[in-house]
This record gives C-alpha cells, sequence and structure tokens, in this order.
C-alpha cells in the first residue's frame, strides 16, 4: 500500500508541479512583455507634443542680417543663438574655421572682424551684421597662397594642423597693423592660440619669415 500510496501521491503531485521549464518559458516571456511594453511606452509621443514641437521652432527668435564674408555680401536670416563659427560653418560652408574647445579659450576658431582677430565660437552671427568677416579661405587670392600661409608651409609651422587656421587669422591681424614684428610682439599677439602640438617655435618663426625679417627662421 504504502508503494501505492506512494505512487498515488507522486502522481497527484504531478499535476499540479510547474516543471523548470516551464517557469523559465513563462518568466521570459513576461520580462519580454514588459521590455517591449517600456519601450514602446517610452516612443510613444508626449499627448501634444507633435502639435507644439513646429511652433517651439517657429517661436526661435531670428534676424535678419547682412555680411561681407571673404569680399562677398550674403544677406541671410539667422537665429539669434547661432553664433558666428556656426554661421560661418553650417550655413556658408566655410569650414577651414575650426571649433575646438567651443567656450573662446583655443583660438581655433579665430576670424577676422572688420581686421580684429575674435573667437567666432564667441561671438553671436547677429553682432556681425553690417561688418566685414575675413576667414582662412579669405586669405588666398587669384589662386595663390598669403605669404603668411606660404611661410607656415616653408618653416613647418601646422603640425596636426587643426589649430593653423586660427593661428594664421591672429598673426594675419598682427601683420595688418603691425608689418615688422619682434619675436616678442608676435608671442604676445598670438598668446589666445593654443597649439597642442606644442610647435610655437616654428609658428613664431614662420610669422617673422613672413614679415621679412632677417633670420626669420633661425632657431
Amino acid at each position: 500500500m504504502s508503494k501505492g500510496n506512494r505512487e498515488v501521491t507522486m502522481a497527484g503531485s504531478h499535476k499540479d508541479e510547474v516543471s523548470r521549464r516551464e517557469f523559465l518559458e513563462g518568466t521570459g516571456a513576461a520580462v519580454v512583455a514588459v521590455t517591449a511594453a517600456s519601450t514602446l511606452g517610452a516612443q510613444a509621443p508626449v499627448p501634444g507634443a507633435l502639435e507644439t514641437a513646429p511652433s517651439a521652432v517657429e517661436d526661435v527668435p531670428r534676424t535678419r542680417i547682412s555680411v561681407i564674408v571673404n569680399g562677398t555680401k550674403h544677406v541671410l536670416e539667422v537665429e539669434d543663438r547661432w553664433t558666428l563659427v556656426e554661421l560661418l560653418r553650417d550655413h556658408l560652408r566655410l569650414t577651414g574655421t575650426k571649433i575646438g574647445c567651443d567656450r573662446g579659450e583655443c583660438g581655433a576658431c579665430t576670424v577676422l572682424l572688420d581686421g580684429k582677430a575674435v573667437y567666432s565660437c564667441s561671438n553671436l552671427a547677429v553682432w556681425a551684421d553690417g561688418r566685414e568677416i575675413v576667414t582662412v579661405e579669405g586669405l588666398a587670392r587669384g589662386g595663390r597662397l598669403d605669404p603668411l600661409q606660404q611661410a607656415f608651409i616653408d618653416h613647418n609651422a601646422p603640425q596636426c594642423a587643426f589649430c593653423t587656421s586660427g593661428q594664421l587669422m591672429s598673426a594675419r591681424a598682427l601683420l595688418n597693423r603691425n608689418p615688422s614684428p619682434t619675436a616678442a610682439q608676435i608671442r604676445s599677439a598670438m598668446v589666445g592660440n593654443l597649439c597642442r602640438c606644442a610647435n610655437y617655435p616654428a609658428i613664431v618663426e614662420a610669422v617673422l619669415a613672413a614679415a621679412g625679417q632677417p633670420n626669420g627662421g633661425a632657431r
């Protein structure tokens, strides 16, 4: 009887028992279902979002400005929040001006604004209305490099070259106001341009050479 009882008991418990495979399949399906629901919920648009998004874009203040860039006049509408470097790179496709730190420290974005070297990442595009801008693309004339550009090449001033356009623009601003600077004056004028390759001696030599200084290439 004990054997029969054991068999009956085992048979009875088998009906209520959930196998390990069934348990894992059940919980796995539940996890997938919950995950899918969460994902779909995250992707579902917030009520009213589709209606408010277009108006949010339209609400961004915009201003019509006129600028002369590398000798060419441009009349265009800009968002008041655009920086000058955004206007130059993203909308005028003048990508020679680089974005480095994007907070007015490295000088990679330097351009000339009415002849003065400025960080274009720290100036709003609307501030340039009615003004003249020169970028590195505007240095060469008639297919010929600016003497300063050629001097940079001759004296191996560029290394990785990411900062080179900003270095050139700061140096050009200096030479425009002081055609014969000393090495000390060059260093002072270009203190706001960082070169992570630390090629400062060659850069100073190149600017001296462009200025026609004797022994400008001597280390």
